[in-house]
């Protein structure tokens, strides 16, 4: 049995995946309570994360300040800190071990091969919440399953970084399931076919 991989993406209207720094708040100031709990239930799946080197050192600082802090509250949100406790893999050829997360494995080699290998071994679902970089290669190998799209209603035509598929292959997109959350957050799910 093959596992399903999912890349899982926020995004802006216009397809940035950031904001540059200091130009708006998380979630581009939009988030919403039930956004926050469909993404703590989401991540309450079992299932294990696969993320590129930079992703990983995003998200290495949240666990570093997580932790056994007083602060953990503070830092994050609740699915943030969910999601960082799920088993995850890290695909990179510049990292070295020890990682400074728990319950993370550091796989070295091509995030193709890598996440070949995750498909036919795996018994729960793959994701990934961002790596980009890593999601464009694994697309254009038809190893993604489905695209998860979470839009946030703003356009960052300036103030934006990080655009989600810049330079990817051209896909043909089945959507399979859509959702509209408080503050006009829409999260759409596509099985995507490279396109000719």
């Amino acid at each position: 049995m093959t596992a399903t991989f999912t890349a899982d993406l926020f995004s802006t209207v216009d397809g940035f995946g950031a904001p540059k720094p200091g130009t708006w708040g998380g979630y581009w100031d939009k988030q919403s309570a039930e956004l926050l709990d469909h993404r703590l239930a989401l991540c309450g799946e079992e299932q294990r994360m696969v993320f590129g080197a930079n992703t990983y050192r995003l998200f290495v600082r949240f666990v570093q300040l997580l932790g056994a802090s007083p602060e953990a509250d503070k830092v994050g949100d609740p699915w943030v800190t969910r999601m960082l406790g799920l088993p995850t893999t890290v695909v990179s050829t510049t990292l070295r071990e020890p990682l400074d997360w728990h319950d993370a494995t550091l796989v070295r080699g091509d995030a193709v091969d890598v996440v070949a290998r995750l498909k036919e071994e795996s018994e729960v679902p793959l994701r990934s919440h961002g790596s980009v970089s890593m999601n464009r290669a694994l697309l254009a190998a038809g190893l993604v399953d489905r695209v998860q799209l979470t839009i946030f209603p703003v356009i960052t035509g300036r103030t934006g970084a990080h655009p989600l598929f810049s330079d990817a292959a051209d896909f043909d997109l089945e959507l399979l399931e859509s959702r509209t959350f408080d503050g006009g957050i829409q999260e759409l799910t596509y099985r995507p076919t490279l396109h000719g």
